[in-house]
């Protein structure tokens, strides 16, 4: 069988598919990985063959073209709300219009039997349409995106759809979900289940990783992503590192790129900045975490049963953040005013370590993902997919 793997171009939304893809190529079946560069990077650091479709995209452009120097998203706009969601996922509706000849033009040539796109790409649906082949969509994690913007992709992408002979934009055969129950966004449409294997990226175990923290003191690791920084987030960064000033009993791990550690300034005694490293090579030996809220980095903090202190900062993040702390995992803080406030991040931090129920439904949320088909049995549904 051979499958033909489609993205937008972000590599964090292509990363929740990479797990499947092993696991096709384990089978003995062909993946290949048909996206911009920014994407195919990626996929070829992680073992899979890719094709080069259009130039590097530069995502961030759009955002960053728009902040004031010094200023967030989050500060200028404030937490993204539900009403707001559909028009946020605008841009990938034109991308799938002006790329979809191109994917068509390689996916005639190289001839899959199946097309797995991940939530966003809306291509896959159509490219897959014109060869009457099945189509998986692929969810990154938490999806309020999907639901509120079918419409509006539907009807934005029906002259393209007409074109290629189809009656407007399919749906896909079959829709993955790697999400637990608790999980599960209101407004996204049921799916069948996917084990989330924790997947950030490649890197190297680092040196530090083999000295344990001390007895009795706790590591807590924080991660906001690389975009968090790019767009203005070092101020951000000083008040999580200076809310561990005082926590005698606490380790911080900061993982940030090496280009913004200067801006940092001087960091309390039990605080290491290190450079990125993908967090499934070490949160085996944390306690919690603080992050963003972001796909990957949600599902890797859950699948390791870990309590987390959640700082959403654009988009989905805001529905990742609630969705944690209806499950009990998690303690959010939504807007500027209180991640900006070292006191407040510093309670936070306390809270998910003391008290024991946020550890109790951290675990049980890592339970209900481990009772989750791996992607190896759901290759043998794919199969099934494309041979019927």
């Amino acid at each position: 069988m051979r499958v033909l793997m489609l993205s937008t171009p972000f590599p964090t939304h292509f990363t929740p598919m990479v797990p499947l893809a092993w696991a096709l190529m384990g089978a003995g079946h062909e993946v290949m990985v048909a996206a911009q560069p920014d994407v195919t990077d990626a996929a070829r650091a992680a073992g899979i063959s890719a094709v080069d479709i259009g130039d590097r995209f530069h995502g961030l452009d759009v955002l960053q073209r728009h902040l004031p120097d010094g200023v967030r998203p989050l500060e200028l706009m404030g937490p993204t709300p539900p009403e707001k969601m559909a028009g946020t996922t605008k841009l990938w509706e034109t991308h799938a219009r002006y790329l979809v000849s191109s994917y068509l033009e390689f996916a005639r040539e190289w001839g899959p039997d199946l097309i797995v796109s991940e939530q966003m790409e809306l291509a896959g649906q159509l490219v897959a349409g014109a060869l009457g082949i099945p189509s998986v969509q692929h969810r990154w994690g938490v999806d309020p995106l999907s639901g509120p913007s079918r419409a509006s992709a539907r009807n934005f992408l029906y002259g393209t759809a007409e074109r290629l002979g189809l009656d407007g934009l399919p749906d896909p055969t079959l829709l993955l979900d790697p999400c637990p129950p608790a999980l599960h966004h209101p407004s996204a449409a049921p799916g069948a289940p996917i084990g989330y294997v924790p997947f950030n990226g490649t890197g190297t175990v680092p040196d530090w990783l083999h000295r344990p923290a001390a007895d009795g003191v706790r590591r807590v690791v924080v991660c906001l992503g690389r975009q968090t920084l790019v767009l203005n987030g070092t101020g951000l960064y000083r008040s999580i590192i200076a809310a561990f000033e005082g926590l005698t009993d606490v380790e911080a791990v900061v993982t940030a790129d090496a280009a913004f550690h200067e801006g940092f300034g001087q960091v309390p005694s039990n605080v290491r900045v290190v450079e990125p490293v993908p967090l499934n090579l070490f949160l085996r030996d944390c306690d919690a975490v603080i992050h963003h809220g972001g796909a990957n980095t949600t599902l890797t903090s859950c699948a390791f049963g870990l309590p987390q202190v959640v700082l959403p900062q654009i988009v989905d993040q805001f529905a990742s953040a609630e969705l944690l702390a209806a499950a009990g995992a998690a303690r959010v803080l939504g807007e500027a005013a209180p991640q900006n406030d070292p006191g407040q991040v510093r309670e936070a931090i306390r809270d998910v370590l003391e008290d024991p129920r946020y550890l109790k439904c951290a675990r049980e949320l890592r339970a209900d993902m481990a009772e989750m088909p791996s992607p190896a049995r759901v290759v043998g549904d794919l199969e099934r997919l494309a041979t019927a």
